[in-house]
């Protein structure tokens, strides 16, 4: 397993866990050594003891180099970063190239090369003529077999999946049956509880992880504008989400309003198809349309912020409770409360936050007179205003009054409608949710 990031040590664990034999290529040293020590460096619930597991089993291995760990190795995933290209929302393919070509230097017998990593549309070929070029006698196969792992749940979605999707070069007859029967070998346990297993050409298992996210891009940024249009016309965004997912046709998942989305996948995933489909001439405009929706979505929910606060929040505490994009993940990359925050500094605001396993990730990305708390209680002592930007637990079973006694004045701004509007409304709380009837105007 080529990268010890995210879906790489997670794949390369519970690989581990499946009885196979695993070498992990870790290039830096900080992150190699812990990982030697079974630390794990990212929250991932379970993670932690799984990698510890595996490792006392020595079936799970951490190497620096790729020449280490690939003698006898008969498969090898390529799962290293691809991160947007500045500037063109491209993803940057520069480490998965660099794999390839040590691949090619390196490998002496036959394996097959997979990308695990999330890649355009024709990487696999790529690989393949990285690869013949540094080493035309090397006896090899490719195939794409894309990640579909939930932050916070990404153990239990690769070992109980809705399904495994494995592109190999169909095209090729002679090679396809082999590759098949080594990817089929690996995912051997998951044959064995009849999860559904697609083998696809190479160009459709690279395009159906960028398929899958857009298509939930697109069902967030859509909830989110019913729940907008509830606000004006008096709807329950919940009866409603309630009442189209109940629809077999669309489903229930991923009905729930909030700031926007964020994450490693939503935001790089939509901007690399919307490049890919207009480089191949066939623009995809509900995707394109996705983004801006997004992107708008953010800015507005600052600007409510503000108007929620009487217009003005100049020297006003603020605390926010959530920094990361979802719960059960320390991941803070293109977070709602990213920009939102910044806007309220700049506008004047002393900002108070609270996240469970968020605040070390967040330092860096907010402004410096931010405030960090370790206790929920601290964060919105004397608060005038307090705002729920990420659906922790722990958030849910704070009372009204509770929240009541420690803040200066009785305004919660929640995003993730968390909180019974009539029961907030009882104990004479301000309260504002997405979507949702009972609304007050107010000014504070």
């Amino acid at each position: 397993m080529i990268g010890g990031g995210y879906v790489g040590l997670v794949s390369a664990a519970c690989f581990a866990e499946f009885g196979l034999d695993v070498a992990v290529v870790e290039k830096d040293p900080n992150r190699l050594n812990a990982l030697k020590k079974g630390n794990i460096p990212i929250y991932e619930p379970g993670l932690d003891l799984l990698v510890q597991n595996n490792i006392k089993a020595n079936r799970l291995q951490f190497f620096e180099t790729i020449k280490e760990a690939i003698p006898d190795c008969k498969a090898i995933f390529i799962a290293v970063g691809t991160p947007p290209r500045n500037g063109d929302g491209h993803a940057d393919m520069t480490y998965v190239h660099q794999a390839a070509l040590e691949i090619a230097k390196h490998l002496q017998e036959y394996a097959i090369i997979v990308t695990k990593s999330t890649v355009p549309v024709g990487t696999s070929r790529r690989i393949a003529q990285i690869i013949r070029k540094e080493n035309p006698s090397l006896d090899f196969d490719v195939a794409s077999n894309p990640e579909f792992l939930r932050e916070g749940e990404a153990i239990q979605d690769f070992m109980t999946p809705d399904r495994i999707i494995i592109g190999i070069e169909k095209d090729r007859k002679d090679r396809a049956q082999k590759a098949q029967e080594i990817m089929s070998r690996l995912y051997q346990p998951l044959f064995q509880k009849e999860t559904p297993i697609l083998f696809t050409n190479l160009e459709s298992a690279e395009l159906a992880k960028y398929a899958s996210n857009c298509f939930l891009a697109m069902k967030l940024s859509y909830i989110n504008e019913l729940a907008d249009l509830c606000e004006q016309v008096g709807g329950n965004i919940e009866e409603i989400a309630n009442a189209i997912g109940l629809d077999s046709r669309i489903g229930k998942y991923f009905l729930r309003p909030g700031p926007g989305y964020g994450g490693s996948c939503f935001p790089k995933d939509t901007l690399a198809l919307i490049r890919i489909a207009q480089e191949a001439g066939t623009p995809s405009r509900l995707v394109e349309a996705t983004a801006q929706a997004n992107d708008a979505r953010k800015a507005n929910i600052s600007g409510r912020i503000i108007q929620l606060c009487g217009g003005n929040v100049h020297n006003k505490t603020i605390t926010i409770l959530g920094l990361t994009f979802k719960p059960n993940t320390d991941d803070m990359r293109e977070s709602p409360s990213i920009p939102i925050i910044h806007r309220l500094v700049e506008e004047g605001a002393q900002i108070k936050v609270f996240d469970p396993v968020g605040n070390e990730k967040a330092k860096p990305l907010l402004p410096n007179t931010v405030q960090y708390f370790d206790r929920i209680n601290d964060a919105a002592n004397q608060a005038d205003a307090l705002i729920i930007l990420t659906e922790w637990n722990e958030f849910r079973s704070l009372t009204p009054k509770t929240l009541k006694n420690w803040m200066k004045k009785p305004l919660v701004i929640d995003f993730r409608n968390i909180y019974d509007p009539k029961v907030m409304k009882s104990e004479n709380i301000h309260y504002y949710s997405i979507g949702r009837p009972l609304k007050e105007k107010f000014i504070i």
